[in-house]
């Protein structure tokens, strides 16, 4: 895997069959759909620290949106579309009747998004609100819901915060509830059906564990509490399943093995084997405060922040595939150029190595252009107009940009 030189100046759920024991709710089935395609960087570009592993020093899934210029926003790394404007402050249960019944963008299949969904949206590089607000417009939401109420208590239902953290909130704290608080309601749709994965986890038997859902290979026992730095320090060096290719997960990858299903610990132990109720580093910085960071809260899988030398437990992640670091992406990137761009159908790629894999993505997600190629310049042609997202692939690097035809 290629890693970054640290430079001095980088409402579907997830169906799952438990039973629940004394304090223990213990996974005995782990169906679940699929309903992002990737999961998204957390947008974190930012520099805390220059010891390697923090987030900003790895591009995985960045960010992309696409204005469908009709109250509609596409997420083209998850496949899923968003409400751009929140529908306002709402009960929980209100929030989930509008959504339902929402008819917005000539699409009338909207819902309560998951907390995984509602986690995916955010940007940890921005604070209050923690959203792309060139796509998202920003409103007085101090919360958004989810459609998941936690599992051992219908009184309390998970939301995402505009600081960037998630929670399980009394549905009473809402100011239409008689509460202070200012809960918001974001509707999503699927743009695709989601497939259904029958076997989430797959247990390597060598110390590591698959998530089929993020297609990420998790540690199965984490290491003791230590610092931040210490555990990036320790991340970067670990070995284990036959590799080397480990870092610290970022807030998002962190949250994403956490179910709301289960609790004391919210990810299974049957696939974690050392997993215990406890308090797990990220990657991710809190923004603009280089001496606090994100972790996951096993209890029931709350995301918040802590000062960098509090000591916290590390459970590593590695990517199935190679994972380009920023300095040598950003290289790339530049070297890439479209003309004309905006073109009115015909435009010309190039770039300084093997263009690879091209996809171009519409508005809709949809893939509307796959081609593989040797060449350094390539001409294409699209007979639709609008904006659209160019994917470039080659040799494990991705570069992502923009196209418009008029």
């Amino acid at each position: 895997m290629a890693r970054k030189i640290k430079l001095m100046t980088k409402n579907k759920i997830f169906f799952v069959v438990g039973v629940l024991v004394g304090a223990f709710h213990y996974t005995l089935a782990q169906s679940v759909q699929k309903t992002i395609k990737r999961l998204p960087d957390t947008g974190q570009t930012t520099s805390y620290t220059t010891t390697q592993g923090e987030d900003a020093d790895y591009n995985i899934n960045p960010p992309f949106f696409i204005n469908n210029s009709n109250g509609t926003i596409t997420d083209t790394v998850t496949g899923l579309m968003w409400q751009q404007v929140d529908g306002g402050e709402m009960t929980f249960d209100k929030a989930t009747t509008y959504a339902s019944n929402l008819v917005l963008g000539g699409y009338s299949d909207w819902r309560m998004p998951s907390i995984l969904e509602l986690n995916s949206l955010l940007n940890h590089d921005k604070n209050n609100p923690a959203l792309n607000t060139v796509y998202f417009t920003a409103t007085a939401a101090q919360y958004w819901w989810s459609g998941q109420k936690q599992v051992n208590d219908a009184t309390k239902a998970w939301a995402a915060n505009a600081g960037g953290g998630i929670g399980n909130h009394p549905i009473s704290e809402t100011v239409s509830a008689g509460g202070a608080k200012k809960f918001h309601v974001r509707a999503v749709r699927d743009i695709s059906t989601p497939a259904t994965i029958t076997t989430r986890f797959i247990d390597n038997k060598n110390g590591t564990t698959t998530d089929q859902l993020t297609g990420l290979i998790w540690q199965q026992i984490p290491t003791d509490s230590m610092t931040w730095e210490q555990a990036l320090i320790t991340a970067e060096n670990l070995v284990s399943g036959g590799s080397s290719q480990w870092r610290m997960p970022n807030i998002k990858e962190l949250q994403s093995i956490s179910e709301v299903s289960i609790y004391n610990p919210s990810i299974s132990k049957t696939y974690f084997s050392g997993i215990s109720t406890a308090f797990y580093w990220s990657s991710t910085s809190l923004a603009n405060q280089s001496t606090r960071a994100w972790y996951l809260d096993t209890q029931f899988g709350i995301t918040t922040q802590s000062l960098k030398t509090n000591k916290l437990r590390l459970l590593a992640v590695r990517s199935a595939t190679t994972v380009t670091s920023m300095s040598t992406l950003s290289k790339a990137k530049e070297s890439l150029s479209i003309y004309p761009n905006p073109s009115t159908g015909s435009f010309t790629l190039k770039a300084d190595e093997p263009l690879g894999e091209i996809r171009i993505i519409n508005q809709l997600g949809q893939t509307i252009l796959k081609t593989n190629t040797n060449e350094k310049i390539i001409t294409l042609f699209l007979a639709e107009k609008g904006i659209f997202q160019l994917i470039c692939r080659h040799n494990q690097m991705t570069i992502s940009k923009s196209i418009v035809v008029l």
